[in-house]
């Protein structure tokens, strides 16, 4: 089995291309920074890991996604290597996200975040957002 799941903050915006062809399709790539579990002397280190996603994921990896954004990803280990141009053999290893999810509230980031995410409703009380009319279902980050 390979599964990987962590959560992390992105280390700078993800780089979103399209491949060439007929059914052209969005690649992602973006690194999380992820807290080790345990501190060095006392300090907090963190593992930067690389990751790359294709599709409907990297469709919304790019349209909400930014540095500094903590997101949970489910995935896989995937490696790789290929010879660069003067040469060498470069070996890679990268997480093909799966499942990506926000892992704190855009308030939790100071409201910083330049998404914009419907606000909870406060005419209802009953816990459920209100989603603006404008907003086509199909860009929702959710099924």
């Amino acid at each position: 089995m390979n599964k990987v799941i962590e959560i992390g903050r992105l280390t700078r915006d993800p780089e979103v291309r399209y491949s060439q062809g007929e059914n052209s399709t969005a690649i992602a790539r973006f690194s999380l920074a992820v807290d080790r579990r345990f501190k060095k002397d006392g300090e907090q280190s963190a593992d930067f890991i690389n990751h790359v996603a294709f599709g409907k994921t990297a469709e919304f990896v790019e349209k909400y996604l930014k540095q500094g954004t903590k997101v949970a990803v489910v995935g896989r280990i995937q490696t790789g290597s290929f010879t660069n141009k003067d040469g060498q053999k470069v070996y890679t290893t990268d997480v093909v996200a799966e499942e990506i999810e926000f892992a704190e509230s855009k308030h939790a980031d100071g409201g910083n975040s330049n998404t914009t995410r419907p606000e909870p409703s406060s005419a209802t009380g009953n816990g459920f957002m209100n989603i603006p009319d404008e907003l086509d279902s199909e860009e929702l980050p959710f099924n």
